[in-house]
């Protein structure tokens, strides 16, 4: 079983109980960086949000099936108060608790239904190559994302790259950068399409920037369409880390898109940098 299965087997049996990231990780066998990403890349989610809404939804069935007591709803689904829960399920859902116990049903609501993992993996997977890489310095366009709206949210970054990287000063060479670095626990991580620069002096202030360290990479090729990267990403983190007897280090993730590449077409190729320790 893979981390992210182990994950959505221990949230959904312990749902009612308290849940924090460390302790999924630890039953999934990996640190809380390697969860925050394997998970994600299986699913679209991030761990604690799928959490919560897992929670939100059984609680809007249980409200929709009458149940009188929403205090009570509150503290099964892990809010420590009746104003705290309205809060949150009225920020997930756009309605009150209390309309829909009004209401009895759930036509309009978006619950979250419990995730079964599917075969999405990969059959096979290329050994990587290692490599040091070099510090890096890029520049592009830059935008907060999360895990659910990285998939429409980034092709977009993208094209509006290709219409201002010629407004990009001290470029070096000709590939292309997506840096994927300041991941937090919620699943919110800043996403740089970009090119390496040589320095930062005289960057024009809309284009975000990132220093990559010096570090250990295992780089993977995905050779298929663009369209089937998260396949690939998902099979690295969910299969080949874990049997791979490295870690992950706490550093910034990225594609490599070289030549090759067609962005018009999405052919090409490209290569998955996973920074990595013994």
């Amino acid at each position: 079983m893979n981390p992210a299965q182990k994950a959505l087997w221990y949230i959904e049996s312990h749902l009612a109980e308290p849940l924090t990231l460390d302790d999924v990780a630890s039953i999934a066998g990996v640190s809380r960086f390697h969860l925050v990403r394997a998970f994600a890349a299986a699913t679209g989610l991030s761990v604690m949000r799928y959490v919560r809404a897992r929670r939100l939804s059984k609680a809007a069935q249980a409200l929709a099936a009458g149940a009188p007591d929403i205090l009570s709803l509150a503290l099964e689904a892990d809010y420590s108060s009746h104003e705290a829960f309205t809060r949150a399920f009225r920020d997930h859902f756009g309605v009150t608790p209390e309309v829909v116990r009004a209401a009895t049903c759930l036509d309009r609501l978006k619950l979250q239904e419990p995730i079964v993992m599917d075969s999405t993996l990969l059959d096979t997977l290329k050994p990587p190559r290692f490599e040091t890489s070099k510090p890096l310095l890029i520049a592009g366009i830059g935008e907060r994302c999360t895990h659910e709206n990285a998939g429409a949210g980034i092709p977009n970054q993208w094209e509006r790259f290709h219409q201002k990287v010629d407004g990009i000063p001290a470029r070096i060479g000709k590939v292309a950068y997506g840096v994927c670095c300041n991941g937090d626990d919620a699943g919110n991580f800043d996403y740089i399409a970009g090119v390496e620069v040589a320095d930062f002096s005289d960057l024009p202030r809309e284009f975000a920037r990132v220093r990559i360290p010096e570090a250990k990479y295992a780089v993977f090729t995905h050779a298929e369409h663009i369209s089937t990267i998260r396949r690939t990403v998902n099979t690295i983190w969910n299969h080949w880390l874990p049997i791979s007897g490295m870690k992950a280090a706490d550093a910034p993730f990225f594609e490599r898109y070289d030549e090759k590449f067609d962005p018009a077409t999405g052919n090409g190729g490209l290569e998955i940098w996973i920074p990595v320790r013994e």
